[in-house]
């Protein structure tokens, strides 16, 4: 996506009479503290139906190929929709392409190609790159799609019909590059690359030109007070913080009308005002509307519309944030649950760019290091509230790292047929390692234990709130103690023949085992395949992955495990192969003969 009346609700309670409309779904019937367990505490349990969740990416513009942040944004909202299908959730994630627009009408005329060809032809590079690296999207919207064209001429009726817009004139300054409208105060001077004074928008930095013309606007002003109201009375529905408190920051200035539309005889390439054929929609309404056609609307939406969240970059916020909220509220329809904003990737401290050459193309980094170790690097490095530097060689260190030597490590010892030569999930001793502290274990594996016990809770709730990064630094730093764990006891030292020994092996690699276990299924929303390749050598079923089976180390708490004795499945090789930097061949010096 790009960068960038009166009514009769007044408040919060109004917003939420809304969201209690007949337009929901079953959810809604349910009292108020019932209905945010079902949304926020996943260990509830209602009907399978009740348990719908709709994660969206913002639908990307085809004005160029796919870039790192592209991926980033799609990779995130993956890992939800995986996570949520994981706990039971019935999941639909959607993406897509953003087609209409001048910069759109403006390229496809630079390339010689009719718009609609132009179109087609970049759509498919977003989703040949999402295909490759394995996003597992349940829908792909394009708002080229005659559905979508339908659904965005109903929604402008509907707006249209309730007064909230009307025809007048628009002056000011207008990027075409954002495909927005700017105040005054968002405008600044500039120069071009020939030393001439432009005026530049101060957020994007794209230049702006002075528009005057006649279109229809949007009664924005009114919905001033109703979205504070919201946000007030919601301070999750923007996260994370520092981006929540901005919107209310633009909130406390006066929200000037917004012109929804353009003229024909300027923009062609769009979805025509329905009655006007002198007009085309404005790219915005036209695009945000997609979330809607996905759900369902204009038939029957409710389902999925109840429960949306959307993934978007902090320089899409305002029209996620407050143009969007405001048209549903015009609408009459409920807001999103909630809006996750990430920040954006550099390359060298620099934003990416053509003309510096520093473009980091997604496609060939995710060949380069596998589908995997791109999701997992995206993730692991990935701070929502702050930009984050890309180098190929933070790659190449934090993959070997952590993947390769220490989760593939882990892995590879407490499998290899030296320590595990029967190839069987050994058997726990409870007087090797009892609850009550003391045998052959020390204070630091009680403190293991307890950090793997409870990593499922703090994984959860890092997840929930988008902070992936942190589920991976709390996941990271318990496969680190599993490794010490291993290393202090030294299992490869203990003599066989000794019956005490013989179990105390088995004790020390049966933990080990349950913590891999626990990692592997923590870990399948990021690493997908690696996660599958773990579970299987562990010999865990595809039916006892999700949420509900991460129940760790059963025996410690004098139950049954479903695992002990199990056969191991089959090697399959390395877990994730060390990583060479590409440049490391250039870089050694070539051996000679001595005479």
């Amino acid at each position: 996506m790009r960068t960038p009346f009166r009514f009769v609700t007044r408040s919060c309670k109004a917003v939420h009479r809304l969201q209690q409309s007949s337009f929901l779904s079953p959810i809604s019937a349910v009292s108020s503290h019932q209905r945010i367990a079902v949304l926020r505490n996943t260990s509830t349990y209602f009907c399978k139906e009740d348990r719908s969740y709709y994660i969206t990416t913002p639908i990307f513009y085809v004005n160029a190929s796919p870039h790192l942040g592209h991926l980033y944004s799609a990779v995130i909202a993956d890992c939800l929709h995986r996570y949520k299908l994981l706990q039971g959730f019935n999941s639909k994630f959607a993406t897509g392409t953003d087609e209409h627009g001048l910069k759109i009408q403006q390229a496809a005329e630079a390339a010689g190609k009719d718009p609609l060809t132009f179109c087609t032809d970049v759509s498919e590079k977003f989703k040949h790159l999402f295909n490759s690296c394995n996003i597992s999207y349940t829908d792909y919207i394009r708002t080229t799609e005659q559905a979508h064209c339908q659904a965005v001429k109903h929604f402008w009726s509907v707006l249209c019909n309730k007064g909230l817009i009307y025809k007048g004139s628009y002056e000011g300054w207008y990027s075409t590059q954002d495909e927005s409208f700017l105040t005054a105060s968002q405008v600044g001077d500039a120069w071009d690359s020939s030393g001439k004074e432009i005026k530049v928008s101060l957020e994007s930095g794209h230049k702006v030109e002075w528009m005057k013309e006649e279109n229809y606007m949007f009664r924005l002003s009114a919905f001033r007070s109703q979205l504070l109201d919201w946000l007030r009375g919601n301070p999750r529905a923007i996260q994370p913080e520092r981006f929540y408190q901005a919107v209310i920051q633009w909130l406390q200035e006066d929200l000037p009308d917004l012109s929804v539309s353009r003229q024909r005889s300027r923009l062609q390439w769009g979805i025509p005002v329905p009655g006007d054929a002198e007009q085309t929609i404005y790219v915005w309404l036209d695009a945000l509307v997609n979330y809607l056609t996905v759900a369902g609307y204009p038939d029957k939406c409710s389902q999925w519309w109840n429960v949306a969240h959307h993934i978007v970059g902090k320089d899409i916020l305002k029209f996620h944030a407050i143009y969007w909220p405001a048209f549903l509220l015009g609408a009459g329809l409920p807001l999103p649950q909630t809006i996750y904003v990430h920040s954006h990737w550099t390359v060298g401290g620099k934003k990416m760019s053509k003309s510096l050459g520093n473009v980091v193309d997604p496609l060939v980094r995710s060949q380069m290091f596998t589908t995997d170790g791109m999701r997992y690097f995206l993730l692991r490095q990935g701070v929502p509230d702050s930009d984050c530097d890309y180098t190929d060689n933070k790659v190449i260190k934090l993959l070997n790292a952590e993947l390769a030597d220490s989760l593939g490590g882990l892995l590879n010892r407490c499998t290899a047929p030296a320590l595990n030569p029967a190839q069987v999930y050994p058997s726990f001793c409870p007087q090797s390692l009892p609850s009550q502290h003391g045998g052959r274990a020390a204070v630091e594996d009680y403190h293991m234990l307890d950090a793997v016990k409870n990593l499922p809770a703090v994984v959860e709730q890092h997840y929930e709130s988008m902070h992936v990064y942190k589920a991976l630094e709390a996941i990271s730093a318990c496969v680190r103690q599993t490794n010490g764990f291993v290393q202090r006891h030294a299992p490869w030292k203990l003599d066989r023949r000794d019956s005490k020994d013989q179990h105390w092996l088995d004790t020390i690699i049966h933990v080990s085992l349950e913590c891999l276990r626990i990692y592997g299924t923590l870990l399948q929303p990021i690493v997908p395949e690696i996660s599958n390749k773990l579970l299987s050598r562990l010999g865990v079923q595809p039916g006892e992955r999700s949420w509900a089976d991460v129940n760790f180390l059963p025996r410690y708490q004098g139950m049954d495990c479903p695992f002990e004795g199990r056969a191991l499945g089959s090697d399959s090789g390395v877990l994730f192969s060390r990583l060479e930097s590409q440049n490391i061949d250039k870089q050694k010096p070539k051996k000679t003969k001595k005479a």
